[in-house]
């Protein structure tokens, strides 16, 4: 692989950062409502005291060029800002209080969907007409084509609600000591499992069709016809040589689909009332905190950009076919 290419594709990733650097600004500004409705609703505070806040936190001056140019400055010396909400705490530390809940969590269910769909959608497309092809693909169509939200509260109603088999929702028992950190670590998986379950089943059918679709593809290659008239056994030759192959297009799914698995960890999120950055993103909005909601979203875009970014690299290492002078 060329440095040319490799510095193509950086460039490519620092202009979308730019950019969205930009977007991130504007994007909440042009949102209706403002800071100071939730400080008016502090009967305490007088007008005289609102204006000084507002002062203090820059929203007093013009949008352009005057915020713009704090914010590209504060941005560019890593500077997040102070949040609104949270009585003046740096939004670094409020993000990062919220940071390892959903990282947990997606990364859970990205492991779970990886392993389960792929390996159903392999199956599936390997026996293509079968029993477990037609039930396969129908339940990973329905799967695919379903919100967060929608799988989620079937399973609270059915499994916490009516069964009381789990939680409904938070990430540890409250008003409870726990006599050792494995009773502590058996409580966290405990409320674990329903939004994990949520996330998994969603991400199971995108994979699922997939996989499917590119085993049917890869089923009709040379190699794979050479490999049968030298006797493999099916099994064998779906292992060793279909499905290696056939991975190659799920590096770019993974990559494209972080933003969409972190939007709909979200609605998760706050369906099972889980302590991560979609229940902050609600806080956030309700309170018009805009470094918070900044901070959110130059994390979820970058994490994007630099996901895609790595697929790119990757799939150039994977797949020689791909030009990359």
């Amino acid at each position: 692989m060329s440095l040319r290419y490799l510095g193509r594709r950086a460039v490519q990733a620092l202009i979308t950062i730019v950019f969205v650097l930009l977007l991130n600004f504007l994007l909440f500004r042009l949102a209706p409502g403002s800071p100071e409705r939730v400080l008016l609703r502090n009967p305490s505070l007088t007008p005289q005291a609102v204006q000084e806040i507002r002062a203090r936190w820059g929203l007093d001056k013009p949008l352009v060029p005057d915020q713009l140019v704090a914010y590209v400055e504060s941005m560019a010396k890593g500077d997040l800002g102070y949040s609104f909400k949270y009585r003046g705490e740096p939004v670094v530390d409020v993000i990062a209080s919220r940071f390892w809940p959903t990282i947990i969590l997606l990364g859970s269910a990205e492991l779970v969907a990886m392993v389960f769909g792929l390996a159903l959608g392999a199956y599936a497309g390997w026996r293509r007409g079968g029993r477990v092809d037609r039930i396969g693909n129908g339940l990973g169509l329905v799967l695919y084509s379903m919100p967060y939200f929608v799988i989620g509260m079937p399973l609270v109603i059915i499994f916490a609600t009516t069964l009381g088999w789990f939680p409904t929702g938070g990430m540890f028992s409250l008003g409870v000591a726990f006599a050792s950190p494995i009773d502590q670590l058996l409580n966290f998986l405990w409320h674990l499992t329903l939004p994990l379950a949520t996330v998994s089943l969603a991400l199971i059918g995108g994979y699922s069709i997939l996989m499917r679709s590119s085993i049917i593809e890869t089923r009709g290659e040379d190699f794979v016809t050479t490999a049968r008239a030298k006797g493999l056994p099916e099994d064998f030759i779906l292992r060793k040589h279909a499905f290696p192959n056939a991975l190659l297009p799920t590096v770019t799914l993974i990559a494209i689909n972080l933003g969409y698995v972190v939007g709909g960890a979200f609605t998760a999120e706050i369906v099972f009332n889980w302590p991560g950055l979609g229940t902050l993103t609600v806080d956030a909005l309700n309170a018009r905190d805009y470094p918070v909601l900044q901070g959110i979203f130059l994390f979820i875009s970058v994490a994007v950009i630099v996901a895609n970014f790595a697929a790119d690299i990757l799939y150039g290492y994977l797949d020689p076919r791909v030009k990359t002078e």
